[in-house]
């Protein structure tokens, strides 16, 4: 290969990755169907509803989720709410991290947490699953526990026995009169994680 066409190559080849490397696939973990709309598990969905609300967005039905798409600053965050149900979110996951060619430090999964007060969020790099199916399947699909993790606190509340009815469960009057404003911070944390970058995100709102 001559000198200018190798040229030429080495540049469309890093032009590709800068841009690949402005691709952000946000993931929104729940279960699908009206039913779950407002349970405690579902605060993936919630959090992204919130923000395509606030930016008109739309979703629409592709292959393994709902996809909706923003441009925020040159950066492309594609959102995705998998119609896998929960157990099996790591499919839909892999799959579109794959087709947008989009790097695992550009990877944010939102969840719910019970280890956490409600309303905490607390931003992390890596970590386990935590009992929790959703994160599980997709540490499966990935292969790795080096993805970033975006977990809502929704408490522990709940009786010997009751987990599971509990993370089912609807929110509480109480929670619902907080819930609003603790979205639009989670609002807030998508946007500093694409714009500043994970570690700068978890200072700012860790414990917040």
């Amino acid at each position: 290969m001559c000198h200018f066409l190798r040229k030429l190559f080495t540049r469309k080849h890093h032009i590709e990755d800068s841009v690949a490397m402005k691709k952000y696939l946000i993931v929104g973990l729940g279960n699908v169907g009206e039913k779950y709309a407002n349970t405690r598990h579902n605060v993936g969905f919630k959090i992204l509803d919130r923000f395509a609300k606030q930016e008109d967005l739309t979703f629409e039905t592709q292959k393994l989720g709902d996809i909706a798409t923003y441009m925020l600053k040159g950066r492309k965050l594609i959102f995705l709410k998998p119609n896998t149900y929960m157990n099996l979110s790591g499919k839909a996951v892999l799959y579109w991290l794959t087709k947008e060619k989009i790097p695992f430090e550009n990877l944010l999964v939102i969840t719910d947490d019970l280890n956490l007060p409600f309303g905490n969020i607390r931003l992390k790099t890596k970590g386990s699953d935590g009992g929790h199916n959703g994160l599980k399947d997709i540490q499966e699909k990935l292969n790795t526990t080096q993805y970033n993790r975006f977990r809502f606190g929704i408490s522990d509340a709940f009786s010997k026995g009751k987990q599971i009815d509990y993370v089912l469960g609807e929110w509480d009057s109480e929670e619902e009169n907080n819930l609003n404003e603790r979205l639009d911070v989670s609002v807030n944390l998508i946007k500093s994680f694409v714009l500043e970058g994970v570690n700068r995100a978890m200072n700012t709102f860790n414990g917040k």
